[in-house]
C-alpha cells in the first residue's frame, strides 16, 4: 500500500531491458533528442485508442523488441469514495482484488500470476485504484482473463477480507510503535487539511478499519468499479487490432458504475501558524513535516515547481540536506516533497533530530525556507537542478510497464504526450526570475505554516510553542485527525 499517498509526484525506481533493441523501429520506442545542451528529451510512442460502449478507454502501445506485455489500468474513484467513518474501504477493496477473482481462489489465483512468471499488483490511491502488471507476449490472453476477473468478477471472500483488514491494522500499528517517518504524512494531511477529503487517509485508519466489513466492501465496489471509470493502457508484443477485439470481448460486458465519480473541491492554502504535537512518549527524537498547500498535476508552473523542489529537498546536495546533514549533523537526512493530486495537494518539508535539538533543527529549517523563498536560486545552483531532472527522467520511461504507467498517467489528468514530449525543452528554458516567481507562490510565507512533531510530547510541548498555537494528540489514538478540540494556549 502506499502508506504516504505520494501518488506521481515521487519517482520509483525501474530496470530496463535493451534485448532486441537494435531490431526494435524507432517509432516503436521512445525516442531521445539531442539538444543544442547535450540534454536528453524523451518523446512517447504513439498510442491507439479505443473507447468501449461502457466508456472504458484502452490505450493501446504496439512494442517489439521484447516479448512483454505490461498494462496499467487506473479505475476513478479510489479514496474519494469512501463514506465518512469509513475511510480505507477503497484500500481494502484494492487489496482484495487480487484475493481470489472468477473460478480462482486466492491462492490459485496467485499461483496462476506465479506460474507463468506475471507480476501483478493493486494500489489504492487518493483518486483512483491502480493496477499495473506485466506478463510474457504468450501469456497474453491470460493476462486479460485475470484482469477480467479481478474487475468483473472478485470474490471478495469474508476470511480473505478479515486477514487483509488485520493486517492493515497491524502494520499502522507497528508503523506509529517504531518508526513514524512512515505515518507522519497522514497526520500532517490530516490536520492542514481539516474537513477537506484530502485530510482523510488513504488506508484508513485503525478506528475507520475496525468498523469495515464486507458489506462495506460490497457497497464500495458497486458503487465505484465500473466501466465507464476504467483507463487501461497496454504496452508490448502485440497486435493492437486484435488485442482491441479482445479486451472488447472481455472488459465490454463491464456494467457501469452506479454512482458518479467523486470529486474533490478545490483546496486553497491556510494562513497563520499553527502546531499538532503527536505525543510518542518512548520517542528519542522528534520527527516533523511543515508546509501548506501547493499546486495540482496540471498546474502551469508544475516544471518549475519541480525544479524548485530539487533544489530545496529533492536530492542528496538539496539545499535543506546540506544545511540540516552535511554541516550542522542534525539529521541523517531532510527533504521537501510536492504532492500533486487533481486539486493542490501539499508542499511540505520534512526531517528528524534528536529531541534535544528540535528547535535548532525548526529554526534551521525556516531559516533555509526564508532565505529560499525571498532569494530563489542563482544561475548555476538553475543549471545544476536542469541538468540533474533531465538526467533522471530518461530512465523513468524506458521500459514497457513505465510507458504503460505514464500514458494512463496522462490520460486520468487530461494531460496529452506534449506533457512528457515538451519536458526537457521546458526544463531547459526555465530561468532564475520564472523560477522565483514560482518559489514565491508555492513555498509558504513564514508566517503561514501548518507544522506537524512527533516526539516525546513532555520535552518538546514548550518547544513547540514557540512555532504557534499548539494541539496535541497521542501516537497511540486509534485516527490521524486531532480531537475537534481548541489548541492549548
Amino acid at each position: 500500500m502506499k502508506r504516504l499517498e505520494m501518488g506521481t509526484a515521487l519517482a520509483a525506481l525501474w530496470m530496463a531491458s535493451a534485448a532486441g533493441a537494435e531490431q526494435q523501429p524507432l517509432a516503436d520506442r521512445p525516442a531521445v533528442v539531442r539538444g543544442d545542451a547535450a540534454r536528453d528529451a524523451v518523446t512517447l510512442p504513439k498510442v491507439r485508442e479505443v473507447v468501449l460502449k461502457n466508456g472504458a478507454r484502452l490505450l493501446l502501445v504496439e512494442r517489439h523488441d521484447v516479448p512483454l506485455v505490461a498494462f496499467s489500468a487506473r479505475v476513478r474513484g479510489g479514496a474519494l469514495g469512501d463514506p465518512l467513518g469509513k475511510e480505507g474501504v477503497a484500500a481494502l477493496t484494492a487489496e482484495l482484488l487480487r484475493k481470489g477473482a472468477g473460478a480462482r481462489n486466492a491462492s490459485q489465483f496467485a499461483d496462476t500470476v506465479d506460474g507463468v512468471g506475471g507480476a501483478l499488483s493493486v494500489s489504492p490511491g487518493r483518486e483512483s485504484l491502480d493496477i499495473q502488471g506485466q506478463f510474457m507476449a504468450r501469456d497474453t490472453a491470460l493476462m486479460v482473463e485475470l484482469l477480467a476477473d479481478m474487475l468483473l468478477r472478485p470474490r471478495f471472500e469474508l476470511a480473505e477480507l478479515e486477514k487483509t483488514r488485520e493486517r492493515m491494522v497491524s502494520s499502522l500499528v507497528a508503523e506509529k510503535d517504531g518508526d513514524p517517518r512512515g505515518v507522519i504524512g497522514l497526520y500532517f494531511q490530516a490536520f492542514h487539511f481539516g474537513e477537506h477529503p484530502y485530510a482523510r487517509p488513504t488506508g484508513g485508519s485503525e478506528a475507520s478499519l475496525a468498523t469495515l466489513q464486507r458489506e462495506d466492501v460490497l457497497a464500495y465496489a458497486k458503487a465505484h468499479l465500473g466501466g465507464d471509470r476504467l483507463i487501461l493502457t497496454v504496452v508490448g508484443d502485440f497486435d493492437a487490432k486484435q488485442l482491441a477485439a479482445r479486451l472488447e470481448a472481455a472488459l465490454g460486458g463491464w456494467a457501469r458504475a452506479s454512482t458518479p465519480v467523486p470529486v474533490a473541491p478545490p483546496t486553497q492554502p491556510t494562513q497563520g501558524r499553527r502546531v499538532l504535537l503527536v505525543d510518542k512518549p518512548d520517542a528519542t527524537q522528534t520527527y516533523f513535516w511543515l508546509g501548506n498547500t501547493g499546486i495540482s498535476r496540471t498546474d502551469p508552473a508544475r516544471v518549475e515547481v519541480g525544479l524548485a523542489n530539487t533544489v530545496l529537498g529533492g536530492r542528496f546536495t538539496s539545499l535543506l540536506n546540506t544545511a540540516l546533514r552535511v554541516k550542522s549533523g542534525l539529521t541523517y537526512g531532510a527533504g521537501s516533497v510536492v504532492l500533486t493530486p487533481l486539486q493542490p495537494g501539499p508542499f511540505a518539508v520534512s526531517s528528524y533530530t534528536k529531541t534535544e535539538s528540535t528547535a535548532q533543527a525548526l529554526d534551521m529549517t525556516l531559516d533555509v525556507l526564508s532565505r529560499f523563498r525571498q532569494q530563489g536560486v542563482d544561475a548555476a545552483m538553475l543549471a545544476s537542478a536542469q541538468e540533474y531532472v533531465l538526467g533522471q527522467f530518461p530512465p523513468t520511461l524506458e521500459t514497457g510497464t513505465q510507458i504503460s504507467a505514464k500514458w494512463s498517467e496522462l490520460a486520468f489528468y487530461g494531460l496529452d504526450a506534449s506533457d512528457v514530449d515538451d519536458y526537457a525543452k521546458r526544463v531547459s528554458q526555465v530561468e532564475p526570475a520564472r523560477l522565483l516567481a514560482a518559489i514565491q507562490r508555492v513555498v509558504p510565507a513564514p508566517e503561514d505554516l501548518t507544522l506537524v512533531l512527533v516526539g516525546k510530547a513532555a520535552d518538546i510541548r514548550e518547544v513547540a510553542r514557540k512555532y504557534g498555537p499548539v494541539t496535541e494528540m497521542r501516537i497511540t489514538d486509534p485516527s490521524f485527525a486531532p480531537p475537534r478540540a481548541a489548541p492549548s494556549p
